[in-house]
């Protein structure tokens, strides 16, 4: 029996169909064995790789993501490619000005200082702009660039202190992306022109003091003209330009903007990806746009104040002296501190640092323009007193 026995089961370990299935049944439990690990290996790493990239709060627009979320990922990426599409494959649909947040207790304070002088800023140059265009006598190179100036400053203000105030009464001031963008297009456009602006006052008051017999023709009507019109074209050109590259930048989170309006650099601190062809077009288009006029003008103010040296008059030589340093304070004060905000839009200065070089050109420039250009001058002076009369004589009769 026994022998019988053994010889069953040698027959029955000696089929060749039973060994083939068992090979492959082993063959198949293990192939699925190494699967298994293989794809909680993989589901590791992805899983790793996704927490890292959401820690630092920078995902690309191809992230990594857990396997079992692979599904759902790829549903809600076809889902949302037509609204993401106008805004350049970016995740963020609204931004968050903080301002002056981590000051609350200075919040009211800073509300009604920059309030008034926001009103001063749009009464004085709103002045300017009546009294020129109402007084004939004023027709004339030198204040018409005043007028455009007063223009260009109204506008710069208007474009950053109303947002701020609103920033600074808001506990979570938002501000949408075509909002943020649309608000660094116009910053850009009248802080551009300004700088072309300035650079051809300058050259007007060179001609003036130092070439006055050949003043109308040097500044005849054609070439204020061109210098007017080369002035907003250049701005609206650079504007154009650099607004439409920074909003095709993708903006994956956070949406915390650290300022006090949607300026270039303090938005360029949140872009998801690799600047630097756009940092060395700043460099150079700072040079351009701001160095370039800015050199330009201390060249004019240099040979007027040459010129001033050699008058005879000691009370004229006084009073332009006056004029002239007060001209440069202003100047410089605008030039210097736009080129470090704008010379490297990713800089290493703080952002309080940051917001305090924005007020200068954005608060005080403006403020100081019509006091510096206007209230110090006879004929500007003399055509406010005359309007006034004018219309105390209409209100009388």
């Amino acid at each position: 029996m026994d022998s019988d026995d053994s010889t069953g089961h040698s027959h029955q370990y000696d089929n060749p169909q039973a060994h083939k299935h068992q090979h492959v049944f082993r063959h198949r439990l293990q192939t699925f064995t190494w699967s298994l690990v293989l794809t909680q290996a993989m589901t590791q790493r992805h899983q790793h790789d996704f927490r890292t990239r959401r820690r630092d709060q920078k995902l690309h627009s191809n992230p990594v993501v857990p396997s079992q979320d692979l599904t759902l990922f790829l549903r809600t990426t076809q889902g949302s490619m037509t609204a993401t599409r106008g805004q350049n494959d970016s995740s963020v649909s609204e931004f968050i000005l903080l301002g002056f947040s981590n000051y609350p207790e200075l919040q009211g304070q800073m509300f009604g200082a920059f309030l008034a002088i926001y009103l001063v800023t749009l009464t004085g140059n709103t002045l300017i702009m009546s009294v020129i265009l109402l007084d004939r006598s004023l027709h004339i190179p030198m204040y018409l660039f005043l007028q455009n100036l007063s223009v260009v400053e109204t506008g710069f203000s208007t474009a950053i202190m109303p947002e701020m105030l609103v920033v600074l009464t808001t506990e979570k001031a938002t501000i949408s992306f075509g909002g943020c963008f649309a608000q660094m297009y116009f910053i850009l456009l009248f802080g551009g022109t300004e700088c072309f602006l300035l650079g051809a006052m300058a050259y007007d008051r060179f001609a003036a003091i130092c070439h006055p017999l050949s003043y109308p023709v040097i500044m005849s009507k054609s070439v204020f003209m061109k210098l007017v019109t080369c002035s907003w074209l250049s701005g609206t050109m650079m504007t154009t330009l650099q607004t439409t590259w920074v909003s095709s930048f993708p903006y994956c989170g956070p949406n915390e903007i650290n300022h006090i309006s949607c300026e270039t650099p303090a938005v360029l601190e949140l872009a998801c990806t690799d600047i630097f062809f756009f940092e060395i077009y700043a460099f150079t288009g700072t040079i351009l746009i701001i160095l370039t006029p800015f050199l330009l003008i201390l060249l004019s103010y240099t040979r007027i104040l040459f010129a001033i040296l050699r008058m005879p008059s000691t009370t004229g030589r006084q009073r332009a002296f006056s004029t002239c340093a007060s001209h440069l304070t202003s100047v410089t004060l605008f030039y210097s501190t736009a080129s470090m905000t704008y010379l490297q839009p990713k800089s290493g200065y703080s952002p309080d640092t940051k917001k305090l070089m924005s007020l200068s050109y954005s608060l005080l420039t403006p403020l100081l323009n019509p006091l510096i250009y206007s209230l110090r001058n006879k004929e500007m002076k003399r055509a406010v007193v005359k309007l006034w009369e004018r219309k105390v004589c209409l209100h009388t009769t």
